[in-house]
């Protein structure tokens, strides 16, 4: 909730994400995969936003509140990513489930503290 000039992990962790997500939904773009581009670029890049909006915060309930936004998009963007896991001339990076999977473990548990 406050400013602090040390390493903020989820901050790192879904920013990278995004810059990955806008690779990969390049590449999706380049096989002509436009509405899955689309979906995964919104929600993947989403994530992110959310995370550096729950910074500032008004109150703690805010907080948690844009995290669970944060935690929701990570869903959808994992549900994406395994639908071009498992479609025909669809690419596929591992390394972005993985990264994704990693996001909800840490949104999941700054969820769990911040409650109590």
């Amino acid at each position: 909730m406050m400013a602090t000039n040390k390493p903020n992990v989820i901050v790192e962790l879904t920013f990278r994400f995004a810059l990955s997500i806008i690779e990969f939904t390049e590449e999706l773009e380049s096989r002509r995969k436009f509405n899955m581009a689309n979906q995964l670029f919104r929600c993947g890049t989403s994530i992110g936003a959310n995370v550096r909006e729950a910074q500032g915060a008004e109150s703690k309930s805010d907080f948690v509140h844009k995290c669970k936004v944060a935690y929701k998009e990570a869903e959808e963007s994992e549900y994406w990513l395994l639908l071009c896991q498992f479609s025909q001339n669809y690419p596929f990076d591992e390394k972005l489930l993985i990264e994704v999977e990693n996001i909800k473990k840490v949104l999941g548990k700054i969820i769990s503290t911040s409650k109590k």
